[in-house]
């Protein structure tokens, strides 16, 4: 008799036994690498409340592997993706914090390490049923569900940024449905955040970069 996993109890729409500790959290992943630009070579997690306590018997630990490495949350894969890490020369860590009391009982960080030495830090959130929420990139505040299509500007903050990134759109037909602008703190880094009913042509995205107060543009989608 074959032996059930509990990664085969859910079936082809999510593998894993729990939508919140598997799903939400390969998507959590799922997002933070995306805003990675090259090769991920290290991803370092650090779990909170429930994710802490559970992270191993429901496949978390797995999930957020998953995502890394960029499988979808119905991807066989996610079963063996210890075995996938290595064979891509991803090297990983788990930590857990249950001190911390004024999380979201399933909240990750996230530092990823590209093949440059450049890292870039993300905290998720786990909200139930396979969503998940971005809340912090960099040591900025953001609100990121990866629900749309999503262009993440990374930008110096400075006037005529904002009207700069919205005419490079308009100019190519694309309906913003949601534009959220975050910062540091005036005339440091600050990050636009837009979300789009339908695709951001690459050119867009490629008008936007070079715009002179650009740092980084990145078009996320799940």
């Amino acid at each position: 008799m074959k032996e059930i996993s509990v990664f085969d109890v859910i079936g082809p729409v999510m593998i894993g036994p729990s939508s919140s500790h598997t799903a939400g959290a390969l998507k959590i992943a799922l997002l933070a690498g995306k805003l990675v630009s090259g090769k991920i070579v290290q991803a370092d997690f650090v779990l909170y409340g429930s994710f802490a306590k559970t992270y191993r018997g429901h496949g978390t630990d797995r999930a957020l592997i998953a995502g890394t490495l960029g499988f979808g949350t119905a991807d066989p894969r996610i079963r063996d993706s210890f075995a996938w890490a290595e064979k891509a020369g991803l090297a990983y860590s788990f930590r857990t914090d249950e001190t911390q009391r004024d999380v979201h009982p399933n909240t990750v960080d996230i530092t990823l390490e590209n093949d440059k030495g450049e890292k870039t830090y993300v905290r998720g959130v786990s909200t139930g049923g396979g969503n998940c929420r971005i809340e912090n990139i960099d040591g900025i505040s953001v609100d990121l569900t990866g629900d749309y299509t999503t262009l993440l500007i990374r930008q110096h903050d400075t006037a005529g940024v904002v009207a700069y990134i919205t005419g490079c759109l308009s100019a190519r037909d694309v309906n913003i449905a949601f534009m959220r602008l975050y910062r540091e703190s005036r005339g440091k880094t600050a990050y636009t955040v837009i979300e789009t009913d339908g695709d951001i042509p690459a050119e867009a995205v490629e008008e936007i970069r070079r715009g002179p107060e650009i740092n980084s543009a990145m078009l996320v989608k799940i």
